[in-house]
């Protein structure tokens, strides 16, 4: 495999072990039993080296440790993980090296900030004591207001993951917790609905009839809700989920999957894609699910991947272009994969408000973007 495209290129690293498994998470993860994590981490560190024979030598943009959760990963094996991707590739100047925090490991924060890491998302979830049992977490609001005041002593790029649309929550719900979040001063908050999955607690749950969620137009006013106050809080709507205090507060890692840009994934069942190849083969990859198997693998000359048809890789770019405020760009796309978005039912789309559509771009209009990915799927090419 070669990938001699000089696009951005990051690091996933998957951390997969939890103190307790929340019952919304459908996520690869698993429960920390106190084992020695080392063999874990020495996996880690070798499906490095195997990937810097892939890509070549192009520095890093970005790091992401996420989960599962990472704040559990020893600092010194984070470190290790840091300090081996920097010798291998290189990190670019101003290089976002972001971890995901669980506030029950808050007094763990100045040793992972230590290790490297400079920007810290922090699982608030909820700032209702009852909403937070209700979610499985291991902490209270007063624990996640307390993570945040330390996370932002250690560094100035901090985030706080929120999870929205719980059972019984109400509009007023929702804005006293905003209220108290947003004058805090953050430059960015990820605000994401809850979603059932299937094979979670709560989809067990939901069809047992011992959870129910909310209908489907209070979510979208939820939604509208949060638009409208971190709109006012000086935080812009860069992604349909993520807000942000201007453009040098946005996630650079993340932003990278939304624009079809490169990235390594490590770690058990990380995902990973590489390539920008005109008409199709995009490389993606996969990393064995279960931490044995990883661990098994770690030796193997070349980790699983398979190349993407043009198609493949299209469908893919609409889905996860058009959760930008920016949209999609459209010469892009047809550069890369050969191919456009479905223009008929844009044309349908664009009549209903729902999108503006040029030859350049597609964007979500703000009605869209209660609607983003039944829209992203009606404009991706088929067949």
């Amino acid at each position: 495999m070669s990938t001699p495209d000089p696009a951005p290129l990051g690091l996933y690293v998957h951390w997969p072990y939890c103190a307790r498994i929340c019952p919304y998470c459908d996520f690869n993860v698993y429960k920390a039993r106190g084992a020695d994590t080392q063999a874990l981490t020495d996996a880690l560190l070798a499906d490095l080296e195997r990937w810097r024979g892939i890509t070549g030598p192009r520095p890093l943009a970005s790091i992401h440790f996420g989960g599962g959760t990472p704040s559990l990963m020893p600092p010194r094996e984070i470190a290790q993980v840091i300090e081996t991707a920097n010798r291998l590739w290189g990190l670019e100047d101003g290089a976002e090296l972001g971890l995901e925090v669980n506030p029950a490991e808050r007094n763990r924060l100045g040793d992972i900030v230590a290790a490297g890491i400079n920007r810290l998302s922090v699982g608030v979830q909820a700032l209702d004591d009852l909403a937070l049992a209700r979610l499985g977490r291991d902490h209270d609001a007063r624990a996640g207001l307390d993570a945040l005041e330390m996370a932002r002593a250690l560094t100035n790029r901090v985030s706080a993951d929120l999870i929205y649309a719980r059972e019984g929550q109400s509009l007023g719900d929702w804005q006293r917790e905003l209220e108290s979040l947003l004058p805090l001063g953050l430059d960015h908050i990820s605000a994401y609905q809850l979603t059932i999955e299937d094979g979670t607690a709560f989809a067990r749950q939901v069809r047992r009839g011992t959870l129910i969620p909310p209908e489907e137009g209070l979510a979208a006013d939820l939604f509208t809700l949060t638009q409208v106050l971190t709109g006012a809080a000086g935080m812009e709507a860069y992604e349909i989920s993520n807000h942000a205090r201007g453009s040098a507060n946005r996630s650079c890692h993340n932003s990278l999957y939304w624009t079809g840009g490169d990235w390594i994934g490590i770690g058990p069942g990380a995902h990973g894609r590489l390539g920008n190849h005109s008409g199709g083969g995009r490389i993606a990859s996969a990393a064995p699910l279960r931490p044995a198997d990883y661990i098994a693998s770690a030796g193997q000359a070349e980790p699983e991947a398979e190349r993407l048809t043009g198609l493949e890789e299209a469908q893919e770019r609409v889905l996860m272009g058009m959760r930008i405020k920016e949209g999609l760009d459209r010469a892009r796309l047809r550069a890369l994969t050969g191919y456009d978005i479905d223009v008929s039912k844009a044309d349908e789309l664009a009549a209903q408000g729902l999108i503006t559509l040029d030859e350049g771009h597609v964007r979500l209009n703000p009605t869209g973007r209660l609607y983003a990915d039944r829209i992203a799927n009606a404009l991706a090419p088929g067949d």
